[in-house]
């Protein structure tokens, strides 16, 4: 089969499928997986697709992805990182885990639960990881899902991992957020997991928000800029808790 042919073919799955990956593609054609990358390169760079880790999805407008520079993609990728094959792992709302799920989207044999709508979507249209959203109250503009449906949903789900945002990450003041009905449906999501990551760029260390998330020893890992006050990541440092700059 001519190279130009099995781009053909490759283009039309992902149309079909949203997802394609690059083992599953090496398997079918029977080529290398170098050969599939390559393949993928070109269709990236036609505009047919957007190279995920492992695959590439369909490049449709989701909204503008974090650029490769960018603090907020750099956060989101090494909070992927974090995640192993095989876990369920709760995503909050928020831009910094838009960027994690982006960077989940290439990979299989995980569970996501969340809140959040737009992560929901993107992760429903473009993987094939399995997909839980909370239901409850739709909060604009962060199309975050909150109130009591949304606890209780959360109070029967189970999970290795919870990822989240905060606006203000604190040691006296703890983890904190800008809306009360909002911070007190991620309370009940950090009950579900035992280990929780916050993801939070540099200007968020420091700083203190109006509403309480929780004392500042629930964060087993705080991944942020490589701005972050240092005298901030220092202390964190001191009280046990596992600082990621990137």
């Amino acid at each position: 089969m001519l190279s130009e042919e099995r781009r053909q073919i490759i283009a039309q799955l992902i149309r079909q499928q949203g997802v394609v990956q690059v083992a599953a593609l090496s398997t079918r054609f029977g080529v290398s997986a170098s050969t599939i990358r390559r393949d993928l390169e070109t269709l990236e760079l036609e505009g047919l697709a957007r190279r995920t880790y492992g695959g590439a999805v369909e490049d449709r407008d989701d909204g503008p992805l974090p650029q490769a520079d960018d603090e907020k993609d750099r956060i989101g990728q090494a909070a992927a990182a974090l995640v192993n094959a095989g876990e369920t792992v709760f995503l909050g709302p928020g831009t910094i885990t838009m960027s994690v799920a982006h960077h989940l989207a290439g990979r299989s044999n995980l569970t996501v639960i969340t809140n959040a709508l737009d992560i929901s979507g993107f992760l429903t249209r473009h993987s094939t990881v399995a997909v839980i959203v909370t239901g409850g109250q739709v909060q604009r503009p962060e199309s975050a899902l909150i109130g009591h449906l949304s606890e209780q949903t959360l109070r029967e789900l189970r999970a290795d991992k919870v990822i989240m945002g905060a606006g203000g990450v604190s040691i006296p003041d703890g983890l904190t957020g800008e809306s009360l009905p909002a911070v007190t449906t991620m309370r009940a999501a950090l009950e579900i997991a035992p280990q929780a990551i916050i993801v939070a760029d540099h200007g968020k260390l420091g700083r203190v928000a109006a509403a309480l998330l929780a004392p500042i020893d629930r964060a087993d890992v705080i991944i942020t800029g490589r701005d972050a006050d240092p005298s901030v990541v220092w202390d964190l440092t001191e009280l046990g808790i596992k600082v990621i700059q990137v």
